[in-house]
């Protein structure tokens, strides 16, 4: 078994060993024993099946999701994540909305909201005689929510908003996060500083009917969808959000979403369900087939055992038993099999295996006695996940040889120096470090990212969490003119994504990863520092789904 990396067990031990009774914290085959322990023994899973479990856990061949390693064997085990609500347009409806939000975020849930059902800002109210504020207040309301909430005790809430493209506040909504310059000032210097919408995701939900209206000039809301494709196509490139989700064909209606997209449900109050398979340590596809079983198993075994917030969600999850098997580790898989980051047809093979999730979660729900899942697989973006695993995190890129992740550790910020553990390996192998490809080569080959992630999704039931980088508005490749190139080769591949969000290189202030040279990190690898008046400017955004 490999050794953890010194910057792996860091963020171990911060998010997910537990404490022994002799003061030290949980080794990472410790946890490995306790969440395979717990999870499968709530369906009575044979010692063998709860071994074997282990054994792949320990050995970072399959992940689960944080909640699982954080919470599993604890009084409150809520181990699945985020929850998916439908804002109802009424008192009662925001009312509900903000109490079941608030229980989600304070059990560990994250919470996506889609609010497309609420009447637009300044509509008569006929009872009061009052006149609307509009979702984007209800918005507003909820994000001030996850400010004061720390999620579970432990992690800073995660949140997503979503308003149909056909709403009348949608211009306003698109434009929600284009904060005043002496906000966006102070939020540089103090990323706590508070600005609108600031702890909230945000994506315009397209459907059928959209590509419909924007290619049919004669179609009643044409100018309506080419407005809003093309003012959130430069918000993307110029200040990267909101994004896309896109809700067609057999998964219209599907527009409730996780805090990061990757799951979609109809159904309000439905709740996702996270592991990983790490494809970068998968050495055949018989290996492959052995992790997805088990991994399959170990999630559908988590519908059982997961403590909820509310009764509503253990209803709506016994009816459609959403599982969200996800990858990770792919662009490393890809560098070590000789491939560029785009389709080959040896990947797809590991594909084809990948979902074969769809029979295991039925043989094993058949076993089990418990309603066959409707949907089984989701990639997360896998933050801290790959971090621990010390691969590439889910679908994407490597980020950069070297970056500087900032974090937070009770009232003060920290960072330190990393060396991606991927970028790592080769270049231990004799690999040029400037020759790896990498997020920041790819954001000037941007239909490459895109067309990958399009390809991919025809494996995965439900959907894909990547960011798309780009270069800093304003540059070579991103600007007034390349943003219509950008846009036009969007829409070839949009209907068949689940939805997109891309990053522009610098868009925002105070977030986690900084590139810097490798010469500059090998140098500082393992020690942490406090920061004071250096803050952070974005390079290529965060991960969430930690």
């Amino acid at each position: 078994m490999t050794q953890m990396s010194e910057f792996a067990r860091t963020i171990m031990n911060q998010k997910y060993a537990h404490d022994k009774t002799d003061g030290t914290k949980e080794t990472w085959e410790e946890i490995a024993n306790r969440v395979a322990k717990n999870v499968l023994k709530s369906v009575n899973a044979p010692k063998s099946q709860i071994e074997k479990t282990e054994r792949l856990i320990a050995e970072r061949k399959f992940i689960p999701g944080g909640r699982y390693l954080y919470a599993s064997g604890r009084a409150l085990h809520q181990t699945q994540n985020c929850l998916l609500f439908r804002a109802e347009d009424s008192r009662e409806g925001w009312a509900d909305l903000l109490y079941k939000a608030t229980l989600g975020l304070m059990t560990g849930a994250g919470i996506g909201v889609v609010y497309s059902d609420i009447r637009p800002e300044g509509k008569l109210i006929r009872k009061t005689g009052g006149y609307a504020t509009g979702p984007i207040s209800l918005m507003g309301m909820l994000n001030e929510c996850g400010r004061g909430i720390i999620q579970g005790g432990s992690r800073r809430s995660a949140i997503w908003a979503g308003l149909s493209w056909k709403h009348a506040d949608i211009h306003k909504f698109i434009e929600i996060k284009n904060w005043a310059p002496e906000v966006r000032s102070l939020k540089e210097k103090d990323f706590n500083f508070p600005a609108m919408m600031d702890g909230t995701n945000v994506s315009v939900l397209l459907d059928d009917e959209f590509f419909k209206a924007f290619h049919d000039d004669k179609h009643k809301h044409h100018s309506q969808a080419q407005s809003v494709y093309w003012s959130v196509v430069k918000q993307m490139c110029k200040t990267a959000e909101p994004g896309f989700s896109v809700d067609c064909g057999e998964n219209a209606n599907e527009s409730n979403r996780n805090a990061c997209t990757e799951v979609t449900s109809s159904d309000d109050s439905d709740i996702c369900n996270l592991g990983s398979v790490n494809l970068s340590r998968v050495g055949s596809l018989e290996e492959m087939r052995e992790v997805v079983e088990f991994g399959t198993a170990f999630l559908l075994a988590g519908t059982v055992y997961s403590d909820v917030p509310f009764s509503k969600v253990d209803q709506i999850r016994t009816k459609n038993r959403r599982l969200g098997l996800g990858l990770l580790g792919v662009h490393e898989w890809l560098l070590t099999h000789g491939h560029r980051y785009e389709p080959n047809d040896e990947l797809g093979k590991y594909m084809e295996v990948y979902k074969e999730s769809d029979t295991y979660a039925k043989k094993y729900a058949e076993k089990w006695e418990l309603s066959i899942p409707v949907k089984t697989r989701a990639i997360a973006p896998t933050g801290t996940i790959g971090i621990v695993s010390e691969t590439t995190t889910g679908v994407e890129p490597i980020f950069c040889v070297a970056y500087k992740r900032r974090y937070r550790k009770g009232d003060t910020w920290n960072y330190q120096y990393v060396l991606d553990p991927t970028a790592k390996r080769l270049i231990d192998s004799g690999v040029n470090p400037d020759t790896i490809e990498d997020a920041y080569s790819l954001a000037e080959d941007v239909e490459r990212r895109v067309a990958f992630q399009a390809w991919l999704q025809k494996y995965v039931d439900h959907g894909i969490s990547s960011t798309i980088n780009l270069p800093a508005w304003g540059t070579e490749h991103n600007n007034e003119q390349t943003m219509q190139e950008f846009g036009r080769m969007l829409l070839k591949y949009l209907p068949k994504l689940r939805g997109i969000t891309c990053y522009p290189d610098g868009a925002r202030g105070g977030q986690p990863l900084t590139a810097v040279s490798y010469k500059t990190a090998v140098k500082h690898v393992g020690e942490i520092f406090v920061e004071a008046a250096d803050i952070c400017e974005i390079s290529k955004g965060g991960s969430c789904g930690s």
